[in-house]
């Protein structure tokens, strides 16, 4: 069909449910530049969610996080279900874009109608993923995507924010790098719902299992029938080995959580804290409005002069105790 090229969200997302891929394209650029048309294209795409699975993959740079992505793909496509990466990269130091060096590693999958890649930049955004990738997300869900792959940028401790993105999050680590160790500083532990070893065919494999199978037993402690314990998957994602297995061990974690209700709790809480991030986001906003206000300055010269703090300067900016 020919691209819709439209600015209205509720047409954009008729198109985009009906295949147009350069419909989806632009909604997610407007969920990427915020204000009122995300706003408007959120309005739009919420009602029509709730449907999609989403898969974080993290880890240390240079763990082949994109090469085990696009594996992973082939696995999700080889039983006919259409998917969504959201491939959340390091902003470009020129134009704050991203620098799309995930989609080189799947471009196996560039031809595939059924498989939507999206590189996303962070955007400056402290933990890696921006305030958008949510609502891409929905995006990606309301298009009719069953399935949403998340892969974020790994640099030191922001890949514990894809929990708050993810249903289940693979942690992928290489041996002979002491990821394990890192893995335990990062928090890592406390969010990998799977564990994936990489590049396994290396040296130090066996080390690298023993060290989680080690950090696993004193995390969890006694372990009961309703506790999930990580697996622990062995990959090389350049030949596409045990990555049949890695997916059997997502379809394991889906239908635990949906078997005790974890995966509704789960949810629940990811829309809280999105919520809290939101209002934050908007507060932030106002105030910065209110800064161009002569009354601030007038405030700020109080300040100057002793006359009021800075905190009881902003409450009396913002009218608030």
């Amino acid at each position: 069909m020919p691209p819709v090229r439209e600015s209205d969200p509720d047409i954009l997302m008729a198109s985009a449910r009906a295949g147009d891929r350069s419909a989806l394209a632009r909604l997610i650029s407007f969920v990427e530049r915020g204000g009122p048309s995300a706003r408007a294209v959120g309005r739009v795409s919420y009602p029509l969610g709730g449907h999609a699975y989403t898969v974080g993959i993290t880890g240390a740079p240079g763990a082949g996080k994109s090469t085990l992505t696009n594996a992973l793909l082939g696995e999700i496509r080889r039983g006919g279900d259409e998917v969504g990466v959201l491939a959340v990269d390091p902003s470009s130091p020129f134009t704050g874009g991203a620098i799309l060096g995930d989609r080189v590693r799947m471009s196996d999958h560039a031809l595939d109608a059924g498989v939507f890649i999206r590189s996303m930049a962070t955007r400056g955004h402290l933990g890696g993923l921006t305030l958008a990738t949510p609502e891409a997300v929905r995006v990606l869900d309301a298009a009719g995507k069953p399935w949403v792959v998340i892969e974020t940028v790994g640099v030191g401790q922001v890949e514990v924010e894809i929990v708050g993105s993810a249903d289940t999050t693979i942690v992928v680590v290489n041996p002979g790098w002491g990821d394990a160790v890192q893995a335990n500083k990062a928090g890592l532990m406390e969010i990998a719902d799977i564990f994936v070893i990489n590049k396994a065919d290396r040296d130090g494999a066996s080390d690298t299992r023993r060290d989680l199978e080690q950090m696993l037993e004193l995390s969890q402690g006694i372990a009961t029938g309703a506790v999930w314990r990580p697996p622990i998957v062995s990959t090389v994602a350049l030949r596409d080995e045990g990555v049949d297995e890695l997916w059997s061990a997502v379809a394991d974690h889906r239908a635990h959580l949906t078997a005790t209700g974890l995966l509704e709790q789960r949810r629940v809480t990811r829309l809280t804290d999105e919520l809290r991030h939101i209002v934050a986001a908007r507060l932030l906003e106002q105030a910065g409005a209110r800064t161009d206000d002569p009354e601030f300055e007038r405030l700020r010269d109080r300040v100057l002069a002793r006359e009021i703090d800075p905190w009881g300067a902003a409450g009396e900016l913002l009218g608030l105790d």
